[in-house]
Formats: structure tokens, sequence, C-alpha cells
């Protein structure tokens, strides 16, 4: 099936607008708030109706999953809502603001935040392990030390690349940052137009970017919650990151719609992207162009780094059944479960037991994401973080541009993020 990026979708400034203007009513003297010690699940199978709101692709799927939820809780509904990313944001904030919510919604990972800061969210229960799920996953769920919300799926940045184009120069796939500058110059020797695509413009630009930084040894923010974007890891990144579209390794204005064609024609050597890209590609092309393709994790530089991202599933402070809620929530992350929605979606399953079954294990263009995911990091869970990601989408795209230089974007950086704030104050 065709799919774009199904993490944390960015809220436009209208949405955010909309976010910032429901604090002033509905649930909003409860946001910021946190809960410890948050009630257990009772035993037992569940009972009554479960409203459940799903976006995209998933909403369209997972009524095949609840299906199995409710043959085995004979006495429980599960009515799954689909519901469009696009306008997820707004239909979610003005349903918490309201109090007309459904009992369980799926979230993108760097939303969540945003919701809990409205007192939308309950705290997760006692009895769900953390440890569990990847920790880049689990970190996305906690927001000021409370845990709302569990990893539902996951999805990370890894490198596609022509193996045919690969072996006519004799490469090894790269390890390091010099490894990539070099694979991608081989591979236009080889008779590609371009060695390597990168985002270059336009939301989750940053998220793209993000993984450079990790690598060359940058943080977001320091332990005491301070922002550290203007560090010489910052500089480091955007010169790599904007030297292959300056020295004419990749695009220097990517269009997103011609890079699957490009890649399968042998005009694009390699690209960095999700696991989404694996079904486009065969989708296009056909599945035997599964052998044309190899998929490797990112290079390293000072540490190795991928952006983390997917969805959570969350249950609403107003949720009319909050046990039969998490009931379903703790069902859809059994590692089971997370391994049959794997073969209905190909969501990559967010519990780490999940990837020791056949299913995934036994697929290399698959299984390399495990290795990729224990080490994958998440932006950080405050609610300003769609109004911090935009700024950098627009500073990073200014560098690429040669319109900013990489200090002063650096600086730029810093400065947006510290007068935005987190959020959390």
């Amino acid at each position: 099936m065709n799919r774009t990026p199904r993490l944390a979708v960015a809220a436009t400034a209208s949405t955010l607008a909309l976010a910032l203007a429901l604090t002033g009513c509905g649930r909003s003297d409860e946001a910021g708030t946190t809960a410890a010690g948050s009630s257990s699940i009772t035993d037992g199978p569940a009972t009554g109706t479960i409203e459940v709101w799903a976006m995209g692709t998933e909403g369209e799927l997972l009524p095949e999953l609840a299906e199995q939820f409710e043959a085995d809780n004979p006495d429980a509904t599960v009515n799954v809502t689909p519901v469009p990313w696009e306008s997820s944001t707004e239909k979610i904030n003005t349903a918490i603001a309201t109090g007309e919510v459904p009992d369980v919604m799926q979230v993108g990972t760097t939303l969540l935040s945003g919701f809990v800061e409205l007192g939308g969210l309950a705290p997760t229960p006692e009895g769900i392990d953390s440890e569990a799920f990847f920790p880049g996953a689990w970190d996305t769920t906690v927001v000021d030390g409370t845990s709302y919300g569990v990893p539902w799926y996951v999805e990370s940045r890894v490198l596609y690349y022509r193996k045919d184009l690969a072996e006519q120069e004799g490469l090894a796939a790269p390890k390091t940052w010099a490894d990539l500058t070099d694979f991608a110059a081989r591979l236009q020797d080889a008779g590609a137009e371009h060695g390597i695509a990168l985002q270059t413009r336009g939301n989750s630009t940053a998220l793209m970017y993000l993984p450079f930084y990790w690598q060359a040894g940058g943080e977001i923010m320091d332990d005491a919650g301070e922002f550290t974007l203007d560090s010489d890891a910052q500089i480091k990144a955007l010169e790599y990151y904007s030297s292959f579209m300056r020295d004419g390794l990749a695009p220097p204005v990517l269009v997103e719609e011609e890079k699957v064609q490009n890649f399968i024609d042998g005009k694009l050597g390699s690209f960095v992207s999700g696991p989404w890209e694996r079904a486009n590609l065969l989708t296009t092309a056909g599945d035997d162009f599964a052998d044309s393709f190899g998929v490797v994790p990112l290079p390293a530089d000072e540490a190795t780094g991928s952006f983390i991202g997917g969805s959570n599933l969350a249950v609403l402070a107003d949720a009319a059944n909050p046990d039969a809620a998490w009931k379903f929530v703790q069902f859809a992350t059994d590692p089971a479960t997370q391994v049959d929605w794997f073969e209905i979606s190909s969501d990559l399953p967010a519990v780490q037991a999940s990837w020791d079954d056949p299913a995934l294990a036994d697929d290399e263009a698959v299984a390399v994401y495990q290795d990729v995911l224990t080490t994958a990091r998440s932006t950080p869970a405050i609610p300003s973080w769609a109004e911090i990601e935009h700024e950098l989408d627009l500073l990073i795209e200014q560098v690429i541009a040669g319109d900013l230089s990489a200090e002063d974007a650096a600086q730029q950086m810093q400065d947006a993020a510290t007068s935005i704030g987190t959020g959390l104050d």
C-alpha cells in the first residue's frame, strides 16, 4: 500500500493557535499537572462499549484487530472511528475542550505532550511495564515525569540504497560520515544522477536532520531542562547535512513525489527514510524489486543515532469506560498482538519481545530496524515542541539554500527554542 510518514504530524500554525486558545476552557484548569501512583487495571475481561479514534491507515485497519479483542471479551464492543491525520489535532483539541471524547485514541509521538497540557489524557496505570518497550518509544509518553500513554508502533530512519549500483563500484554499506559522502559520490560514478536524497524543506525537515545532530554528539536539552541547540555539534551537523546538497551529491531541492520513481529508475542511488518506503517501492515497482535495494542503519559519527517516531495509544481523562479502554490498550501492546498487527498493517512493533517472532526476525529488510530502534531517540516530550520544530524546519532550509551560515543557524535555533520555552512552566 502507498504510505506516507505517520509519525508525529506537525501542528500547523492554525492548529497550534486553537490548542492555545483551548487552554482557556474545558479541562484547561488541570493542564500541566501530573499524577503519581495511578490506578491499576482490574482483573477479568472487558465489558461495555469502547470508543476508539485511530488515524489514517491505522483507522482503516484497526477494526480487524478489534474483532480479536471482542472474541476474547464477548461482553465488550469496540467502535473504531477513522480520523484523517490532517484534521486529527483540531478534532482532538475540540473533543478535549468539550468533554465529548473517545475512550482510546491514537496519538502521534510528538503531539502527545500538547494533549497532556490541555488536561486531556489519563496517566498510564500501574502494571504496564515500561521496560517492555524500546526506550526511545517509552520516552515519548512521559511528560514532566509522568507517562500518559503506551507505545503502539514505531518508525525510524534508515538508508535505502541501490545494491546493483553499489556492487558495480565494489562498495560496502557506509559505516561513518566519511563513508556516506564517498558512498554517495561513487553511486553517481555508477550512473545515478544523485547519490543520495535528503529532505530539504517543509514540515518535518528537522526530524530528518536531527539524527545527524545526535550522531555528532548533540543534545536538544540538557539534564536541567535547558535547550542546548547552539553547540559545536549543531554547527558540525548542519555543515555536514547541507554539504550533500551544496556539493551536488543530493538534489538541492528534494521533490518528494519523484523520489521513489527516481530510485526505481536508477537516477537516485540512495535516500534516508522510514519503513513505509519499502511498501511504496514494491507497490510501484513490483515485488521483484525487493532484490534491487538494501536497507542499512544510518552511519555514525561521534555516536549512532536515529529518530524514533510512530504512535502511542492513550486513554482520555474523560473516557466513559476507562478500565475497558486500558484493557484494549494492554491487548494492542501484547507481544503476540503486536506481531498480528504488523502482519495486518506493516507497522513495526513497539514491544521489544515481538521482534523475536519469525515474522520480523526472518525478514532482513525488517530485522535491520531492531538494532536501530534500540538506540533511536525521540524529540523532547514538551507541549511546545511542534512550534520549536517549525522554527528548526525553517532554519535548516535556509542553511541548505546557502542563505544562512551553520553558526548563525545554531544560535537562532537556541534563541527560538529559549524564547518559545517548554510549555511546562
